[in-house]
């Protein structure tokens, strides 16, 4: 290589970390430029292992039963909440989230063989919880706090009507949340 094409070759070598070095600006550094804050609480009440995952089993549902009641007997399920701190909250709201169904808003869609049915959530007084729509608020006491509820199904007025609720199995999933106001 001759000694000329060397020296460009180098001069070119130069130039480029040269503009490389214009290129980059320094960093500005500002400190204490990101503050974060929040308030840590504590839950007010824990919640019962035995009610975090819950099944209702219906058994056996009989079809006739269904058009002459539009509806079964409800069946009995608990909510238990552990250790209530009243100084943190003293009420407590649940909300059953899930598919409702589009004949009967409200309600809880099923899925599977069964047709024409949904299922109904209610107080032991029998005064209906609509699903995705929060209870009203309940007073808790200090400690435990037991919420019995009733699951029912219902036909769909347009199947009652027809006669058209087809028999067989069916689930439906709902998860419930709590709020304390």
């Amino acid at each position: 290589m001759n000694s000329h094409r060397m020296k460009i070759t180098c001069w070119g070598a130069v130039a480029l970390i040269l503009l490389a070095g214009l290129s980059v600006k320094p960093a500005l550094a500002l400190e204490d430029n990101l503050h974060f804050s929040g308030t840590l609480t504590s839950a007010p009440c824990g919640l019962d292992p035995l009610t975090t995952d819950l099944s209702v089993d219906f058994d056996m549902i009989m079809e006739p039963d269904l058009y002459a009641y539009a509806r079964t007997k409800g069946v009995p399920f608990t909510i238990t909440l552990t250790d209530c701190d009243l100084s943190i909250a003293s009420k407590a709201s649940i909300t059953f989230k899930g598919t409702e169904s589009t004949e009967l808003p409200g309600l809880l869609a099923v899925t599977g063989e069964a047709a024409g049915i949904a299922i109904g959530v209610e107080t032991e007084d029998g005064i209906a919880i609509p699903f995705n729509k929060p209870t009203p608020e309940h007073v808790l006491n200090s400690g435990d706090n037991t919420f019995t509820l009733m699951a029912y199904i219902q036909g769909e007025p347009t199947h009652l009507r027809q006669e058209t609720i087809t028999p067989g199995n069916f689930t439906a999933v709902s998860t419930f949340m709590l709020a304390y106001p």
